[in-house]
């Protein structure tokens, strides 16, 4: 899409043109990592001229994902309104739900990561609309599999929906006439997955062998609330109340509140590494495979440090820290794409990235999702869900 009109031409929707630069520009940087006079220079007008368009950057953002999801729901309408049979009117709902994905990729990144900037009028608007389609989604997938519990369903829709916003979690692509069929495919695998019908046994009690240091109880001060109310709405003041000392005492801890932010982010991918590192002791690549989808599930909903380092902006964290963390994070899939290629030798590796970006957004977006985060045996039905995405069945 051209960003930029010609000298002297004026577009036929400069809202919309304005709309589609700032999505980028908060997908790349962050919310709070991106101010009007940014969007005004990358789109070539002034700041009052984005102004005549917009009141402020919150209504840019709310727009953009306003009109994701008006465009979702029109999807939806005209899919399930079809005479067609069922599965076909779901291939026909995801072919679609594919092309969005993929001809707008920023949007399903702004939806995901930056809903908590929008106000809150907008943020109820959106659960309620999204809930709504969601709905649609179940009714029919329950008119195919009558085997499945009304709750059963929706966790399989919400779960497909999350494989259309993976792409925005990479870069990677393909060819266009495969990348929608093939995030279709992904999107079915998990229609078709088994839930496992046996809630699995809790975690064994740990039991602390003494006081936490004063240090640890700030980090876990810290990472508490910057889950609970997000980085930017949480002071060194509000931390060190939680931790039980005064806000000045924190910075004997930390130099700031973005050295916290960094501290969270290797202690998450410390977890993950020690996860996988037992993980990866296994006969064979399939079930180490599977034990590495297990591992990441069993972390995630153990490790408050994951969830938060998923939802805090990425303007938070200076460039250094953010490129170390980044290492890791394409070293920790780099594990999973080399396993799911030696297990599928014959599958293309960008595909292999793509499916694998697919499982782990599953796994991320369905353990915050209020609808369905508080299952009983949560942690076995993520894992089927994974596993079912990379295209394995452990028996």
């Amino acid at each position: 899409m051209s960003t930029q009109p010609a000298r002297g031409t004026r577009p036929r929707d400069r809202k919309a043109q304005l709309a589609a630069i700032a999505a980028e520009l908060f997908r790349a940087r962050g919310f709070h990592g991106v101010s009007v006079i940014d969007i005004a220079a990358a789109a070539g007008v002034t700041a009052p001229a984005l102004y005549r368009h917009f009141a402020d950057k919150q209504a840019i953002l709310t727009y953009v994902v306003l009109a994701g999801i008006d465009d979702m729901e029109s999807i939806t309408g005209a899919a399930l309104a079809d005479s067609a049979p069922l599965p076909e009117q779901l291939n026909t709902l995801f072919t679609g739900l594919a092309t969005q994905s993929v001809e707008h990729r920023e949007i399903a990144a702004l939806w995901r990561w930056e809903g908590p900037h929008l106000p809150r009028e907008q943020r109820r608007e959106i659960r309620r609309r999204s809930a709504a389609v969601l709905d649609a989604w179940t009714k029919a997938l329950l008119g195919i599999r009558p085997d499945l519990a009304a709750d059963e369903a929706e966790l399989l829709c919400w779960a497909a929906l999350s494989v259309f916003g993976s792409i925005a979690a990479h870069h990677t692509t393909v060819a266009r006439k495969r990348f929608v069929p093939l995030l279709v495919e992904l999107a079915q695998a998990v229609l078709d997955a088994s839930l496992p019908s046996a809630i699995e046994p809790p975690p064994s009690a740990v039991t602390s062998l003494g006081t936490p240091s004063r240090r640890e109880q700030v980090l876990t001060a810290a990472t508490t609330l910057f889950g609970e109310r997000g980085f930017h709405a949480v002071s060194m003041e509000d931390i060190g109340a939680a931790a039980g000392i005064a806000g000045p005492s924190v910075y004997r801890h930390f130099p700031s509140k973005v050295a916290l932010m960094v501290a969270i982010g290797h202690r998450a991918a410390d977890r993950l590494a020690v996860a996988a590192e037992q993980a990866l002791q296994a006969p064979d690549e399939r079930t180490a495979l599977g034990r590495l989808a297990a591992s990441y599930v069993h972390v995630l909903l153990r490790t408050p440090e994951l969830l938060v380092s998923f939802t805090t902006d990425r303007g938070t964290t200076p460039d250094r820290d953010k490129a170390d963390l980044r290492r890791v994070q394409v070293d920790y899939v780099g594990q999973w794409v080399s396993l799911l290629s030696a297990v599928f030798p014959e599958l293309p590796a960008r595909e292999a990235k793509i499916r694998v970006h697919a499982a782990l957004t599953i796994a991320n977006d369905l353990s915050r999702t209020g609808r369905v985060k508080n299952r009983p045996h949560l942690q076995a039905e993520l894992t089927a869900l994974l596993l079912a995405v990379l295209g394995l069945d452990l028996g």
